[in-house]
């Protein structure tokens, strides 16, 4: 089977790669990182004008009609450069579910300000002490004109950017529905704080917060498949933006051992290094393969909740282990908080233990195989 990516894939990817390289460089990274709100905008709305921001949204709502696998390479190359824009939060959180199971009138209220940037939108799924089995916490009481939402989620991202948020909550009678919750309305709580990456996750407290009817994501027969369906896209998001983190972290550090010399040669001829970042390379290629697997099958619309698993799994056992060793073969320069392969380090980390770690998506997919 050829999984290699068509000419416009590889536009998306080439165009992506300019302007994520071309603007941002490291003094603009810790100009956005010391900001109030740790965001970009002016990249923000240069990716928005080159349409990147709707690759993954129909062309009927402002976007440019492609799908997941052209945002999974965005998502890619703005690892590759960390850049400081909730692409992850806005467009694989909220736009593709919005995509993929909202009424027309969801779609034509909230949609093309998605694409155009103007409007940017979170999911909230994630809860402290989650169920086994996934079923969320956050209840969703039915009242006469929609629902009154109470719960916690934790983790959100972006959320102090986001006018509006995904929402997963139970039904009284145990059923799981999503919500789209307007972040300002009343009964709502945002409690934001930075991140080692200096970017904001929110604790999101719901107490009667109201919901009209119309703001209900298809049917409550569907939201465990919906919730099921956005898990995929969200672990194979994450390992999109890992593999970026990834292949750079071990750029930057060949370009290094190749340059650095000790006994009167580059250390990258030293068995121990050129062992070390053979490791490496491998892990690298493992995350690839297997992304490209599960990208290929949600964008096919199969069945991906075991691949979606393996590529989070090898995103946070390779992306952990190159992030490591990228660090360790830069000696006392891997120490240094200013050089660039430490702020690798850090999304690497943090993308590891998003959306569960390592351990997690192996007890998912044993859950998984064994239904």
């Amino acid at each position: 089977m050829d999984f290699s990516y068509s000419e416009d894939q590889e536009s998306v990817r080439d165009l992506a790669r300019q302007i994520f390289s071309d603007r941002v460089t490291i003094e603009r990274l810790k100009q956005v990182e010391a900001s109030a709100d740790c965001f970009d905008r002016e990249l923000w709305g240069e990716l928005a004008a080159a349409g990147l921001l709707g690759v993954a949204i129909p062309q009927a709502y402002g976007g440019s009609g492609f799908g997941l696998t052209e945002l999974n390479l965005v998502l890619e190359q703005q690892g590759a450069r960390t850049a400081l824009v909730p692409v992850f939060a806005s467009l694989a959180l909220a736009a593709a579910p919005l995509a993929a199971f909202g009424s027309e009138a969801q779609q034509r209220q909230l949609l093309p300000g998605l694409a155009s940037g103007e409007l940017i939108m979170t999911g909230a799924y994630a809860e402290a002490g989650a169920s086994a089995d996934g079923t969320p916490g956050t209840v969703a009481s039915r009242q006469a004109d929609g629902w009154l939402l109470n719960g916690t989620k934790v983790a959100v991202r972006a959320a102090h950017l986001a006018r509006y948020a995904l929402v997963s909550a139970r039904s009284d009678a145990g059923d799981v529905g999503l919500f789209i919750v307007d972040l300002q309305a009343d009964g709502v709580t945002v409690t934001s704080q930075r991140t080692t990456t200096r970017e904001f996750e929110a604790t999101l407290i719901l107490q009667d917060a109201a919901v009209a009817a119309d703001q209900q994501l298809g049917e409550l027969a569907q939201g465990q498949t919906m919730l099921d369906w956005i898990q995929s896209v969200s672990a194979v998001a994450l390992a999109a933006l890992q593999l970026g983190v990834s292949r750079e972290a071990l750029t930057i550090t060949a370009a290094y051992v190749t340059e650095r010399e000790q006994f009167g040669r580059p250390i990258g001829s030293f068995q121990a290094i050129a062992q070390r970042a053979a490791d490496c390379y491998i892990d690298l290629q493992a995350m690839d393969s297997t992304f490209i697997e599960a990208t290929w099958r949600l964008s096919e619309g199969l069945p991906c909740a075991e691949q979606a698993a393996i590529a989070k799994w090898w995103a946070c056992r390779g992306g952990q282990r190159i992030a490591y060793a990228c660090q360790h073969m830069h000696g006392g320069m891997g120490a240094d908080i200013d050089y660039p392969v430490h702020r690798y380090f850090l999304w690497s980390k943090r993308l590891e233990l998003d959306a569960g770690g390592g351990a997690s998506q192996l007890a998912r997919l044993g859950q998984l195989l064994r239904n």
